[in-house]
């Protein structure tokens, strides 16, 4: 199955949306050696877009597959491999 996760938070980033990214970045690099095939990809909380699909209001956010399951905290990449071993 392929998770697709988005990172969503603020731009230019702030230290959180950065730790952030970089954590989600970590935890898909491990699953992805395991085999699972994973997307990250950071979206502007400030676009339209991004806030008509997801409606946060709190970043940094993580969604995977379209479903916003974290908002408002900078997981360590171990919380966001779990969360991604789940949705698989």
């Amino acid at each position: 199955m392929k998770l697709k996760v988005e990172v969503i938070g603020v731009n230019p980033p702030c230290p959180r949306c950065e730790q952030t990214e970089e954590n989600a970045k970590k935890a898909a690099e491990k699953l992805r050696k395991e085999g699972f095939d994973i997307e990250v990809a950071k979206l502007d909380i400030s676009s339209r877009d991004t806030v008509s699909r997801f409606g946060v209001i709190m970043s940094p956010a993580i969604a995977v597959n379209g479903v916003v399951k974290m908002m408002g905290k900078v997981p360590d990449p171990g919380v966001i491999e779990r969360m991604l071993r789940k949705e698989a």
